[in-house]
């Protein structure tokens, strides 16, 4: 190898940038693996994380060959350390929020994807934010839960905050391009001439289902979105819309604008990811196929871009883009969720922290499908609202929600059994 040589590779292992994965087995993990794949001159894998999927966060350290893995739930940790040490691997492995913490924050790393889904992401994506990291972030919740600390450090530390959820990535896109990110606080929408945000969303699998169908509403029926390949968690909240409730409230805090500044669109064919409507009469809009490997490549990459590995459009073949509003009276979250942002303070907190509890019971089999806005609904009327100022006073707040939100969950279960139970008699 010549000495020129010897100095490109030097400096292309140099510029290749060091990245954490906060939640790589999950569906944006796996997809972020997949487009680093195809970049192995650009980018480094340090870090990787799970929940408790400690198989399939095996084989990526197997493929990827990490400095650190984390695994959430320590009851597979002895397990997979075994597994590890047996495959003659030198990933070190570290468990719980701290290890989340730990390869979030750490000098070595340039960039962190926070895919960490729920609440549960919130304090590892604050880490890397207080840090000064590059975030790709793909946790909506953390700005939900924790809207103004959250744009607060990223203002303090100096840390690029890219979106990663396809909406606020399309926006991001069709807004006046900043000059470091969303670094700061976003951009007042009126000096960049901007009218509207238009947030679209599919309608999920029951856009067009008969209302009176919808008690009867099955887990595998709601997580069969009609476009997107997601998480059982985020599929369901299509399907209720809460997820679009989600993303406005995100989305207020990303670009610095009330809920009134975003109209949100139904778009069935989910081609157009959103759009920025400007006051001269111009409409920008970013296309493309629903794939999530679009948006993070995108921030992986940016200001630049980079291959994806994501088909092209074929317009030849395109079918009709078509758009309605969305119908509040199908979609009780979506209304919600509005309300909750709007009011500001602590709802968007008990909002989150009750939708995730009535979720994962309907997910389980514990609550009908109906029931998910039922709940969230009694927890924002019951819970007051109040002004939390720190991380501990947020997290009180998603405490005390889940408690009380398990609580209504369980008297619904007792309710419908024992509703059932009489009709059987009877």
């Amino acid at each position: 190898m010549t000495s020129e040589t010897q100095a490109s590779a030097a400096n292309a292992a140099q510029a290749r940038q060091s990245i954490s994965i906060l939640g790589s087995t999950g569906s944006i993990g796996q997809s972020t693996l997949n487009v680093l794949a195809q970049h192995p001159e650009r980018f480094s894998v340090f870090a990787l994380s799970a929940n408790s999927r400690a198989e399939l966060l095996l084989e990526q350290c197997q493929q990827w060959q990490p400095q650190y893995a984390v695994l959430r739930d320590s009851t597979q940790a002895g397990w997979l350390a075994e597994q590890l040490l047996a495959q003659g691997l030198s990933t070190q492995l570290l468990t719980g929020a701290t290890g989340l913490d730990t390869i979030a924050s750490d000098p070595q790393v340039d960039v962190v994807m926070a895919a960490i889904v729920g609440a549960a992401g919130l304090q590892s994506t604050l880490a890397a934010v207080d840090a000064g990291k590059k975030v790709l972030l793909a946790n909506k919740e953390a700005l939900v839960m924790a809207g103004a600390l959250f744009m607060q450090a990223v203002a303090r530390s100096g840390a690029v905050l890219l979106p990663i959820d396809s909406e606020h990535n399309a926006i991001f896109q069709c807004m006046p391009a900043p000059e470091n990110g969303l670094s700061a606080s976003g951009a007042e929408l009126a000096h960049g001439g901007i009218r509207k945000i238009l947030l679209t969303g599919s309608g999920g699998p029951f856009r067009s289902l008969s209302l009176d169908q919808f008690a009867e509403i099955t887990p595998d029926q709601a997580c069969a979105h009609p476009n997107w390949s997601m998480g059982r968690k985020i599929s369901v909240d299509s399907a209720t819309m809460m997820n679009k409730g989600l993303e406005l409230i995100e989305a207020c805090w990303l670009f610095n604008c009330t809920p009134q500044d975003i109209d949100i669109v139904v778009h069935p064919q989910s081609v157009i990811h959103s759009m920025v409507d400007y006051v001269d009469g111009s409409v920008l809009a970013q296309l493309g196929h629903p794939d999530m490997r679009t948006p993070i490549a995108h921030a992986l990459a940016w200001p630049q871009r980079i291959d994806a590995g994501v088909a092209r459009l074929n317009w030849a073949q395109m079918q009709a883009l078509t758009f309605e509003a969305p119908d509040y009276q199908r979609f009780p979250a979506l209304k919600m969720a509005r309300q909750a942002a709007e009011l500001g303070g602590s709802a968007p907190i008990v909002l989150n922290a009750a939708n995730e509890i009535a979720v994962d019971a309907f997910l389980n089999g514990e609550l009908a499908f109906l029931s998910i806005a039922d709940i969230v609904a009694d927890c924002l009327e019951k819970i007051p609202l109040t002004e939390p100022m720190s991380l501990a006073a947020i997290q009180a707040v998603d405490k005390q929600t889940r408690q009380l939100a398990e609580q209504l969950c369980v008297a619904r279960t007792a309710s419908a059994h024992s509703i059932a139970g009489s009709h059987v008699n009877n």
